[in-house]
């Protein structure tokens, strides 16, 4: 049973990352997770989810999740529930569920109350919206026994305590693009306060409508990338030759707990999760701290809380959206925490984006797993589609990648509308 609140030292116990559980595209676990994100293995390709050209939208690409049957994943789910929830509500009870396998738990480990499910997502179910507004949903949502199921935002959260068992807090935040740290920094707080013993902290989302890809579209050129020919070349962040993100849908969950518990049953610890910070600029609405001095001062505070130093970073894994204004931002931040170093110094700064597109609500999630399983593995991945730099980002991207490194600190970073700005912290376990 899992149970314990304080290591045996009587000191602070560390927070660690004991499991991984993802459906996303062409990913069923996180073993091919971590070869698409360490090879820079790019899962975009042709968009089919809508006609594009019906719509008048110069969209082409995304990362689109395949066929899926949840069976696998979720063999004590009884078919008739199953009919009632959506695709998406199936795809992230599925990545909870493993998300608490790969951790090594099991039915009976860990006590009811002191399981907790948090998750992210910052549009919740579009699709279910669009079809029942438009009058194409296949049952009527006036008559269907799941509408309730399938409309909700938090169903995901909800349905998966449920089949688990969790009995902790279960919620759903929604931060647009910084929503996966802020769901990472809840379940810090719960565990440390010593309310949890395991939390299952994870992210959702499936924006691959029409009605999404115009919101984008409505910011300008630069932003959505309008990429015909080549899918997989799309997302090209830090590069001069950069035309914008795609989107990307799925789910990912990781398993949060105490070291000290972790390790008295002999769990697999991928990295530690040193702290997370957010911080609302409380400037411009769709714009960042294009100084680099915020950002800068947020880094340095997470660090400082967990007695670490901005000199010791290894590694930092960017929100890298290949937008101008995203790219140059986490530039002139990186410049500005180590004001001392010379580029040819500064650490190696890499981006998931040009694999899985942008998430949204689950992003910071891919990138906080991204980060753990380098600091697990000692590797550095590589930024995908990076070969001609910005020259305001002409430092090392891991373009070479994948490259062995000794890896102890690395931090996470993401960027959201609404002028906020989030940091979390690893290192090596």
């Amino acid at each position: 049973m899992v149970s314990h609140r304080k290591s045996p030292t009587g000191r602070p116990d560390p927070i660690v990352l004991t499991g991984i559980g993802c459906v996303l595209p062409n990913t069923p676990d996180a073993r091919t997770f971590w070869d698409h994100i360490s090879n820079g293995v790019p899962q975009i390709g042709r968009l089919d989810r809508f006609d594009a050209a019906a719509e008048g939208l110069p969209v082409h690409v995304a990362a689109q999740l395949g066929s899926f049957d949840h069976r696998s994943c979720l063999p004590g789910l009884p078919a008739a529930h199953a009919a009632k929830y959506s695709r998406e509500i199936l795809v992230t009870m599925s990545a909870v569920a493993d998300a608490f396998r790969d951790a090594g738990l099991g039915p009976g480990q860990v006590r009811a109350d002191r399981l907790s499910i948090l998750q992210s997502s910052s549009r919740g179910p579009l699709a279910w919206w669009q079809s029942a507004m438009t009058g194409t949903a296949p049952v009527d949502p006036y008559r269907d026994k799941g509408a309730m199921f399938r409309g909700l935002a938090g169903c995901p959260a909800t349905l998966s305590a449920i089949h688990l068992g969790a009995r902790g807090l279960v919620t759903t935040v929604s931060s647009a693009c910084v929503g996966g740290h802020h769901a990472i920094g809840l379940a810090l707080r719960e565990l440390r306060s010593g309310t949890a013993d395991v939390v299952l902290v994870g992210g959702h989302e499936f924006p691959i409508l029409a009605e999404v890809a115009r919101c984008y579209l409505a910011l300008g050129d630069g932003v959505l990338s309008p990429e015909r020919d080549e899918p997989a070349s799309a997302v090209r962040p830090y590069d001069r030759t950069r035309r914008g993100f795609a989107l990307g849908e799925g789910a990912m969950t990781l398993c949060l707990e105490r070291e000290s518990s972790a390790r008295a049953r002999g769990a697999r610890l991928y990295a530690r999760i040193l702290g997370h910070r957010a911080l609302n600029e409380a400037g411009h609405a769709t714009s960042m701290d294009l100084v680099g001095d915020i950002t800068a001062s947020v880094v340095t505070g997470v660090l400082h809380d967990a007695g670490r130093k901005p000199e010791e970073i290894g590694y930092v894994c960017g929100h890298g959206t290949a937008t101008r204004y995203n790219d140059i931002a986490e530039s002139r931040a990186l410049r500005k925490l180590l004001p001392r170093h010379d580029d040819g110094d500064l650490p190696p700064h890499g981006s998931n984006k040009p694999v899985y597109g942008h998430t949204f609500g689950m992003a910071g999630i891919i990138n906080v797993a991204a980060t753990a399983l380098m600091l697990y593995h000692q590797r550095l991945a590589k930024t995908a589609n990076h070969a001609t730099p910005d020259p305001e980002c002409a430092y090392d991207h891991v373009a070479d990648g994948p490259r062995d490194a000794e890896l102890d600190l690395a931090v996470s970073l993401s960027f959201a509308f609404g002028s906020q700005t989030s940091v979390v912290a690893l290192e090596r376990a």
